[in-house]
């Protein structure tokens, strides 16, 4: 009788319990909503379509442009805009005629991602001119984001690609004489440096971005800076904007550089001041230093743009209705 009882008093408990519990959820469910973090305010006559690369790559930003005029969406215009750069061999810096490593071995990492937020990227890829090619593929036709070395490689002949030698003859000459001294240092704005980041917004309003590179010339074998990773050489959000890097990679990495950009838009900050202040973050994590150099480059949902660097002399190029130019930065250090 006891333990009926306690049973029977245990229950009306519980149920009261249970029904006060219905009563404060029920109360909870009828509380406004909270209110999201600010989001870029649209503006009458946004600007699109619209493109915008890293460094001064006038032909990329042309073929991206041509394929927004014709209609074309976002995610196909950075994809053959940055592909154009991987095709030059007298970009060496980028796809065939790349910097090797130091083993000898021209291995290129590249992504992309769209309006939906599906990215998709490779790493140490080699005999492949065009990663970023392949990375669409990796997104597109895979449940997966990253595919590295040999199975990257192997993937992209499966989806037809051919294999072709990515070292030049120059590219040759220059690796046989770093072998002689063998001796690796960073350099602060080589030509074009190390990266192609691009950008867009298509008629549509759509946002799409890819990056890709061949890294810093003579790395150690297997490095991978942040070029291919999502979220650091490249962001996209399409309620908000977009954002790439370019430079060391390292450094971007550390502050997850892209992504931050991108949510500091999407405070309120125009392109310009997430930009500097992304640059400022890793600064202040390198205080003193100066071997290095990192540039960033954003746009938000109106086409509003911005960049930032650590050294002078990083630019970025626009193209628009308003025009086709290259724009220079301001910098952390005059």
């Amino acid at each position: 009788m006891e333990r009926r009882k306690f049973l029977k008093n245990s229950s009306l408990s519980a149920a009261g319990l249970v029904s006060a519990s219905t009563l404060v959820a029920c109360k909870t469910e009828l509380k406004p909503e909270a209110v999201p973090a600010a989001m870029v305010p649209t503006t009458p006559n946004p600007i699109k379509p619209i493109v915008v690369c890293t460094w001064n790559f006038f032909n990329a930003s042309e073929k991206a442009w041509k394929v927004l005029k014709e209609g074309g969406n976002a995610l196909d215009a950075v994809e053959q805009g940055v592909m154009v750069e991987e095709a030059d061999e007298t970009n060496e810096t980028v796809g065939k005629g790349g910097r090797p490593d130091r083993d000898g071995n021209v291995t290129l990492d590249a992504c992309i991602m769209d309006k939906d937020g599906n990215c998709g990227a490779v790493v140490c890829m080699e005999n492949i001119v065009h990663p970023v090619s392949v990375a669409r593929k990796v997104m597109e036709e895979t449940p997966h984001i990253i595919l590295a070395g040999k199975g990257a490689e192997k993937f992209a002949y499966e989806q037809g690609f051919k294999k072709e030698d990515l070292f030049t003859e120059s590219t040759k000459k220059q690796y046989e004489e770093w072998l002689k001294t063998s001796k690796y240092e960073t350099t602060i704005n080589i030509e074009n440096h190390d990266t192609i980041g691009m950008l867009a917004i298509d008629e549509n309003g759509d946002i799409a971005g890819a990056c890709t590179t061949s890294g810093m010339a003579y790395k150690v074998a297997g490095r991978v800076g942040d070029s291919p990773i999502i979220g650091a050489g490249l962001f996209i959000d399409n309620e908000v904007g977009g954002a790439t890097a370019t430079g060391v990679g390292e450094e971007v990495i550390r502050t997850v550089g892209s992504f931050l950009i991108v949510e500091l838009m999407r405070q309120g900050k125009s392109p310009q001041e997430a930009c500097e202040e992304g640059v400022k973050r890793i600064m202040k994590k390198n205080k003193g230093r100066k071997d290095f150099q990192i540039g960033f480059l954003a746009i938000n949902k109106n086409g509003e743009t911005g960049g930032y660097c650590v050294h002078p002399g990083f630019t970025y190029r626009e193209y628009s209705d308003n025009g086709h130019e290259n724009r220079e930065v301001i910098s952390f250090y005059e």
